[in-house]
């Protein structure tokens, strides 16, 4: 874990001392990104979009799941009472149902994780030009990524955290019509958040009593300043 996160990190200290040698010099801030997209406006707004359109899928599922578990109750209550044959033949069903099953529950997945990959990269452009300004604005000259749990960073004040303050300027800004995608610039040192695929969720089994196809959020990393890494 330490050396996964070591090469970031000295990159990072890296860029702050070439900035600090070029006469740079200003204030060092962190964002929890994905907490910040998750929280706007918008991203309320296409989460619940997400849920709605997920909503018939997950219903549709869940009557597959309660035909499976019919089975497996039939089977199991009849087991003195079934013939050899009728047992065979359930078990043949309850197979046949459940490999069905597994394989719409991955294609539904799938399709939502695609549809919070795209809604990530369209907040995640804006957010970035949100960013910017206010990096500009008030004299940021680093502003660091703390959602992933991974991030080299072992502790940051509250007094640092942006987060609220970027997201109630991306609402001023969406409200204003004045949000546009980032595109990276000369000296630009990392990409738009949301370019990196959404985190896969676990295929529940089918001997669960109610499958779910979920719109899942970001991984939200606890606010910097309250924990440190072990």
């Amino acid at each position: 874990m330490i050396r996964n996160g070591f090469a970031p990190f000295v990159l990072a200290l890296a860029g702050a001392a070439f900035a600090h040698g070029q006469g740079a010099t200003g204030k060092v801030g962190v964002i929890n990104i994905q907490n910040a997209i998750v929280t706007t406006k918008d991203g309320q707004k296409a989460a619940a979009e997400l849920d709605a359109k997920a909503a018939p899928k997950r219903k549709t599922l869940e009557s597959k799941q309660n035909e499976i578990n019919s089975l497996k109750d039939q089977l199991q209550k009849g087991s003195n009472a079934l013939s050899e044959t009728a047992k065979q033949e359930i078990v043949r069903n309850i197979d046949t149902k459940t490999k069905s099953f597994n394989r719409d529950m991955e294609d539904a997945q799938a399709e939502v994780e695609q549809d919070q990959q795209k809604i990530l990269q369209d907040l995640g452009g804006r957010m970035m030009a949100v960013i910017d300004k206010y990096a500009k604005d008030n004299g940021f000259v680093l502003i660091l990524d703390v959602s992933n749990p991974q991030t080299p960073v072992l502790f940051a004040s509250n007094a640092i955290d942006v987060t609220k303050d970027i997201i109630d300027l991306y609402d001023k800004a969406a409200a204003s019509g004045a949000t546009t995608t980032s595109t990276s610039g000369p000296g630009s040192t990392r990409p738009a958040p949301g370019t990196t695929a959404a985190p896969r969720t676990t295929t529940p089994s089918p001997a669960a009593t109610k499958p779910a196809v979920t719109t899942t959020t970001p991984a939200v990393r606890p606010k910097p300043g309250t924990t440190t890494k072990p």
